[in-house]
C-alpha cells in the first residue's frame, strides 16, 4: 500500500499559530482510495505502536482519498555533562 507522508515541526508548520506554540511535531499521511478501512487501521496501528504518534485528525474526501493527522510530543533532551 502506498502513501505519502508529510513532515512538521513547530518550526516548519505553515500555519503560524502552530508554530508559537506547539509542542508536538505531526505527520500527515495522504491515503488512496485503493485502502480498505482494515489496512488504513493496521497502518495507524502500527504507527501508534511503534512510532509513539496519536491520531491528531482524519479528513476522508470526495472519491475515497483519505488524509490522516498524526502527531507526538517532541521531547527535549538536557544535556548531563
Amino acid at each position: 500500500m502506498g502513501y505519502d507522508m508529510v513532515w512538521y515541526t513547530p518550526e516548519t508548520s505553515p500555519r503560524p499559530d502552530v508554530r508559537s506554540a506547539s509542542q508536538y511535531e505531526f505527520r500527515v499521511l495522504s491515503l488512496p482510495p485503493t485502502a480498505s478501512r482494515s489496512q488504513v487501521r493496521q497502518l495507524l496501528t502500527e504507527e501508534a505502536e511503534y512510532g509513539r504518534w496519536e491520531l491528531a485528525r482524519t479528513r476522508l474526501y470526495i472519491g475515497g482519498s483519505r488524509k490522516v493527522w498524526l502527531r507526538r510530543k517532541i521531547i527535549k533532551v538536557r544535556s548531563t555533562l
